[in-house]
């Protein structure tokens, strides 16, 4: 009988957990607040001089509250933690923090003259705790991350550029958004984030540990929505609180895809671009030189021919004033689930198991 699966998918605005086991129709789910916000409040509440520690995790509010803290106090990090807030270390000690080597900063700890934090989108023990809350055993089969990763670009190259280039070369080979679903040992060595991630769920079970990009993890989710069933072309809108990626199946396969920052884009844009990427249109060239993350297209079926557009995404309501017709989607009955479901069927794929119950 298969065994407990975990299903995580790290938010700017929220961390979303699923826990499944395949063949059964019970699933139990939470929503709370993400790693980085939670960490955020952390690092604001304390007076103390601060040493921080861990990796490379996504930065946003971590990054403005380690700025303030070192304007006011003396904040020492790790070079891996210094990741986070900026891959030039030196734009980091520009703002006013100590970089030194992890031992250095591990060895500072041990001294305990530091209030410390660590750097980490997975924390097992607050994993644990809440798996526990919901009355459950944490004993996992799977357990399966995804989050926004751009990786570490080569000097002069944009990591946004770089980001699609690495997902446009895997896409070529198999277009299906789980193919960037990676196993510890195969994630592509410049994924910083999803690397550390890796390791953090080592600690969480003794199975199968999965990560996968967030963007194409929500693909894959609203793919599941049952508006999507019988359609052979169909699109699918994921409006998350930093990102927003718009995409076209056709075949049952990925035809291509776009994104954004969400505070970078409009309805009205969105109505635009979600054209021209099903008439193929639309080159990822453009999408970098408007201010977007890129574009990947494999084929163009043609706008005439999308079924039905599947909006998700917890601000999916920025979609309210769209003109094209929309359907609000509920993949595994929970708009909130989006990029979990995503995440449980890049693994069913992956493993070869037939269809998870979501109804």
């Amino acid at each position: 009988m298969p065994g407990q699966w975990l299903l995580i998918d790290v938010g700017a605005g929220t961390m979303d957990v699923l826990c499944l086991v395949p063949g059964q129709r019970l699933h139990t789910k939470a929503v709370v607040a993400s790693p980085v916000r939670s960490l955020a409040c952390r690092i604001e509440s304390l007076a103390a001089d601060l040493l921080v520690l861990g990796g490379e995790m996504g930065g946003g509010p971590v990054t403005e509250a380690l700025r303030r803290k070192a304007r006011n106090s003396r904040v020492v990090i790790s070079v891996s933690a210094a990741a986070t807030l900026n891959h030039d270390l030196d734009k980091v000690r520009s703002w006013g923090l100590e970089v030194v080597p992890d031992q250095e900063a591990e060895s500072l700890a041990a001294e305990n003259k530091f209030a410390c934090v660590t750097l980490a989108d997975i924390d097992p023990l607050r994993i644990e705790a809440l798996v526990h809350a919901l009355d459950l055993d944490c004993a996992f089969e799977v357990v399966a991350v995804c989050a926004q990763d751009h990786g570490v670009a080569p000097p002069g190259v944009s990591h946004l550029d770089f980001r699609n280039r690495i997902f446009a070369g895997l896409l070529d080979k198999s277009p299906h958004p789980a193919s960037l679903l990676f196993k510890p040992g195969n994630v592509p060595q410049q994924m910083n984030r999803l690397k550390t991630m890796a390791r953090s769920c080592a600690a969480l079970t003794q199975g199968e540990v999965f990560v996968m990009d967030s963007g194409m993890a929500a693909i894959a989710g609203a793919a599941m929505d049952p508006a999507a069933r019988d359609c052979r072309t169909f699109m699918v809108m994921d409006v998350a609180t930093s990102h927003t990626v718009v995409a076209v199946i056709h075949d049952g396969a990925l035809a291509g895809f776009f994104e954004y920052h969400t505070r970078d884009i409009s309805a009205a844009g969105i109505d635009r671009l979600a054209r021209r990427l099903a008439d193929g249109h639309l080159s990822h060239e453009q999408i970098l030189s408007e201010g977007g993350h890129g574009a990947w297209i494999r084929q163009a079926p043609g706008f005439e021919k999308v079924r039905r557009i599947i909006v998700t995404g917890p601000r999916r309501y920025l979609l309210a004033g769209s003109g094209l017709d929309l359907v609000w989607g509920a993949p595994g009955g929970d708009n909130m689930m989006t990029g979990t479901v995503g995440l449980a069927e890049a693994v069913r794929r992956f493993k070869g198991l037939p269809g998870l119950a979501w109804t």
